[in-house]
């Protein structure tokens, strides 16, 4: 039995004599329904209660105040990469995974910095990590035709060999036909800002929004394009965005690997074969996204909730959680895998999708370092500061928003 639901209250066992009931919250999609239904057949003294929030802003903001007042959260908890420092910073309110999780878990499951990053100052294992998002361009590969513009996954390439590439090639669709060439600046902005050594804040989480300069050129290069009618104007995630991938409101979309599912389920049927995907990406690739299940010291069954954390990052689910999905494995072991690597989407044209973002996923030699408030200033600081500009503020006007934005969040 696996109960799904938006929001539930604190951890505890069944009633009287039964199972012994483990909760789990996650949010968005992290393809567990199945793998908790099979888990729970090989354990059966064990009852999962699955909790899923749809979006991860409210179910951060949630999970924190639990946090905060010490009651109220699941055995394990999912924690996204953006809010991971949020959480490192609270690492005595974790349990440290290294102490209670199953003995044979070793650091070397994981992508040497997949691993690094689930791991406090103090040396507490906060997460095990579950997916990454290494990034890949999709494209319209019926659009690109339209416009006279190369279409196959091989002869993009050169369209998308930089980030000056793109945004010419840009330029060259929009004034062919008067439509957009990306669906937002901020989608835009932070893909290249997940690519820089050096994000919002530095190893001393310290805020360096306005010292560290490739995130202004990162700035001028997204508004700039934007203005000259390459954005579509569609905030992520929003009813506007989703209706925009099935009506052709934008030519590519910055494609980490659990954006396949996305553009899937938002495209339709209909559109089935005319999206693309290509292992070429502006500036050579990067990683956006991934999460980790950490058990928080409230659990009252701290080793059964490691234990099941553990379980569902071991390398098969995790492959069968990709199947799902689009979730990418985070598992050394699973990147080799014969069942990924032979992965392949019929809706994006029978692409070689699991060899591809394998490929994509070993191109990630560190992660960015994310500090205190990361999450939030991107959600809260530079996406509406630049929708602004795209409603007709100018680029400065927009960055000094951002500017105030981040430093509000990082006090």
């Amino acid at each position: 039995m696996v109960a799904l639901g938006a929001t539930g209250c604190g951890t505890g066992a069944a009633a009287g004599p039964g199972p012994l009931e483990i909760s789990i919250a996650t949010f968005s999609e992290f393809g567990y329904d199945d793998l908790i239904a099979e888990y729970q057949a090989s354990h059966p003294g064990i009852l999962v209660r699955h909790e899923r929030t749809g979006q991860g802003g409210p179910y951060h903001q949630q999970l924190f105040t639990k946090l905060g007042t010490g009651s109220g959260l699941t055995d394990v908890v999912a924690i996204e990469e953006g809010y991971l420092a949020d959480a490192l910073g609270k690492s005595r309110l974790f349990n440290d995974l290294r102490e209670i999780g199953p003995a044979d878990v070793r650091p070397q499951r994981w992508l040497d910095w997949k691993y690094a990053a689930g791991t406090a100052k103090d040396g507490t294992l906060v997460g095990y990590g579950t997916d990454v998002g290494p990034l890949a361009m999709c494209y319209r590969r019926d659009l690109f035709a339209a416009a006279g513009l190369p279409s196959t996954p091989e002869a993009v390439k050169p369209l998308f060999a930089d980030w000056a590439a793109y945004f010419a090639a840009g330029d060259s669709y929009v004034a062919r036909t008067g439509k957009a060439w990306f669906d937002s600046d901020a989608q835009i902005f932070n893909a290249m800002h997940n690519q820089l050594p050096t994000g919002f804040f530095s190893t001393d989480d310290t805020l360096v929004i306005e010292s560290n300069s490739a995130i202004r050129r990162n700035w001028n290069a997204v508004t700039a394009a934007g203005t000259r009618g390459q954005t579509a104007k569609l905030p992520a995630f929003s009813p506007e965005w989703n209706a925009g991938f099935r009506s052709g409101a934008f030519a590519t979309k910055t494609c980490p690997s659990w954006m396949l599912g996305v553009i899937e389920a938002q495209a339709g049927p209909e559109n089935a074969g005319k999206w693309a995907v290509t292992d070429a990406f502006p500036g050579g690739g990067g990683n956006w996204g991934g999460s980790y299940l950490a058990v928080p010291k409230q659990s009252k069954h701290p080793r059964e909730a490691a234990e099941l954390a553990a379980w569902l990052t071991e390398p098969a689910q995790q492959v069968k959680a990709f199947a799902r999905t689009g979730n990418f494995p985070s598992q050394v072991e699973a990147l080799r895998w014969p069942r990924l690597l032979a992965t392949t989407n019929p809706y994006f044209g029978g692409a070689r999708t699991g060899e591809l973002f394998a490929a994509q996923a070993r191109k990630v030699g560190k992660a960015q370092y994310k500090g205190p408030g990361d999450g939030r200033i991107q959600e809260d600081a530079t996406t509406p500061a630049l929708a602004a500009v795209e409603q007709g503020a100018s680029p400065e006007q927009g960055w000094q928003r951002a500017v105030e934005g981040a430093r509000k969040i990082a006090r």
